[in-house]
């Protein structure tokens, strides 16, 4: 009998500590809190960035301006675009399910810097509070789209700093958040718990804080070079003050390509923990799993350069980028593999977060094989900047990222709130989201293809079909997500009580009751027995 059962059980949710009422949260060093604190705040951004999102496919509706004019236009996908990668793709995994099971998953009772947590949730808002002021105060929205590209960057009147700022503090919160994840990994495990024993959601934790730590100071300190040669016009990008734009592009995708892995690598090792403990049986291939979110992580410092190949860098070095382009592919068409042999001849119990799971799957490798059509130079000349990449980039985020955040929260909402929600309803919503998703992006590689540009506000008759399906997809996406966030919302109070171990899984955060004590454990467990060991008993204790 647990704790739960026999009413001796206080959740970290109902813990009496220092501080009272909303201090408790503000206040708080409870990493379970924190990872709260990350999802309520991410949730409320991650919907104004999907209105937005849904605004400017109702203006691509039809030719001409519809709804609003160009230069809005500009800044609505500028701030879409900071807004969803900044505040929330980047940080969204590892802050939310890296801070709430990391710890529970390696047998430790919090965090190596608990404090050093709580500040880089602080930072987290303010960055964030920086980009939104970006919109509303000074000279308007920027209107260089995400990536800052200079000289356009240095020479826009609009509030660019206010957004690059913003940027640089959230990077910080970044780099503290990987430091924190690779110290606990390191020095916390519990006592059995040797690296070969770590289930591998945080060894995909491990893999993303690398990239955290080492790649995110460079476009730290790019962002702050754009700001001096605006404000102090020093000439590092501008060609008029002696710069090199070219120069920036490399800086920034030093950084940016790895962030696409800080963004999937979390997701991939949610997935891996979802098809064992739905398969019922003991994830095939544990060590490739292992290596290839290792080597993810380092070859992909290394590909950068494919997102420059129209803009004048040797023949050489699109040869040698585009190689590394395909290597990267290999680990994880790997982890493919091993998912899909996983799930083969185990006990299949198809509950929403599988299902999202599959999706991720699917969406991922349609994300995946587009990706090599832009890494061969040839063809990536001729879909570079179209609507094509949009496409690409969507379903490698959102049908990557996105389809794995919405997995974890399906699979993990029982121990984070000790309720059930409704499968009925889940399963409408995933349904929903999936054609939705699919009806929004994929009429984009078809247009793309066809000659349409990204990021223009109006375009030719002949591209016309394809916006409006994209439009329609969007609302039926928009839909799914209302149908997921109600039944998710409402069952987080109202649902019935999640017992300690729903789906059979193995792991650690399955063997404590639903939701976890303030402390995680009663007394530290022994791990006796390999993370994925499905027999009569796990063997951890």
């Amino acid at each position: 009998m647990n704790a739960s059962e026999n009413g001796s059980h206080v959740s970290f949710l109902e813990h009496k500590g220092k501080y009272k009422g909303i201090l408790s949260w503000l206040l708080t060093t409870d990493h379970k809190k924190i990872a709260l604190l990350y999802l309520y705040s991410i949730m409320i951004f991650f919907f104004v960035g999907v209105i937005l999102g849904l605004l400017m496919r109702i203006e691509l509706f039809k030719p001409g301006e519809t709804i609003m004019d160009a230069q809005t236009y500009n800044g609505m996908f500028t701030i879409h675009g900071i807004i969803m990668i900044f505040i929330i793709v980047i940080p969204a995994l590892p802050a939310i399910f890296g801070n709430f099971f990391l710890p529970i998953m390696i047998g430790a009772k919090d965090v190596a810097f608990p404090k050093l947590n709580l500040f880089s949730w602080y930072l987290f808002i303010i960055g964030a509070i920086f980009g939104v002021l970006s919109q509303f105060i000074g000279e308007g929205s920027p209107d260089t789209g995400w990536t800052f590209y200079v000289p356009y960057s240095a020479e826009s009147s609009t509030n660019v700093i206010y957004a690059l700022v913003a940027a640089f503090i959230l990077g910080f919160s970044s780099i503290l958040t990987g430091l924190n994840f690779i110290v606990t990994m390191h020095r916390m495990r519990a006592p059995g718990m040797g690296w070969f024993r770590m289930p591998l959601f945080p060894w995909s934790l491990y893999a993303t804080g690398w990239i955290q730590v080492l790649a995110t100071p460079i476009v730290g300190i790019t962002l702050l070079m754009v700001i001096a040669e605006r404000v102090l016009k020093i000439g590092f990008f501008d060609p008029a003050l002696g710069g090199d734009p070219v120069l920036f592009q490399h800086l920034f995708w030093i950084y940016s390509h790895p962030a696409v892995y800080i963004m999937i690598l979390p997701g991939m090792g949610i997935v891996t923990e979802i098809f064992p403990t739905f398969s019922q049986k003991p994830v095939f291939g544990y060590t490739a799993i292992l290596f290839s979110s290792l080597a993810i992580a380092f070859v992909g410092y290394f590909v950068w350069g494919h997102h420059m190949f129209t803009a004048g860098i040797s023949y050489g070095s699109r040869w040698f980028f585009s190689f590394l382009t395909f290597i990267v592919a290999v680990p994880s068409a790997i982890k493919v593999f091993n998912w899909i042999s996983t799930m083969y001849g185990g006990s299949i119990d198809l509950k929403p977060p599988l299902l999202y799971a599959i999706f991720f799957i699917f969406l991922f490798m349609i994300g995946g094989f587009t990706g090599l059509t832009l890494g061969s130079v040839a063809t990536d000349v001729q879909a570079h900047d179209t609507a094509f990449v949009v496409a690409h980039f969507h379903y490698i985020i959102f049908g990557g990222m996105g389809f794995a955040f919405f997995a974890g929260l399906h699979y993990w909402f029982p121990k984070i709130f000790g309720k059930m929600y409704n499968n009925t309803l889940a399963y409408a919503g995933s349904i929903v989201i999936f054609i939705g998703f699919n009806l929004l992006y994929f009429p984009q590689f078809i247009i793309g293809l066809q000659g349409m540009p990204r990021r223009y506000f109006d375009y030719l008759p002949q591209f016309q079909t394809g916006h409006q399906l994209s439009t329609i997809g969007g609302f039926i996406l928009f839909i799914g997500l209302i149908i997921m966030v109600y039944n998710l919302v409402y069952h987080a109070k109202k649902g019935a009580p999640a017992p300690s171990n729903p789906w059979k899984g193995v792991t650690l955060e399955w063997q404590i009751p639903s939701p976890p004590s303030h402390e995680n454990f009663e007394e530290i467990p022994q791990i006796k027995n390999h993370p994925y060991f499905f027999g009569e008993s796990t063997g951890n204790k």
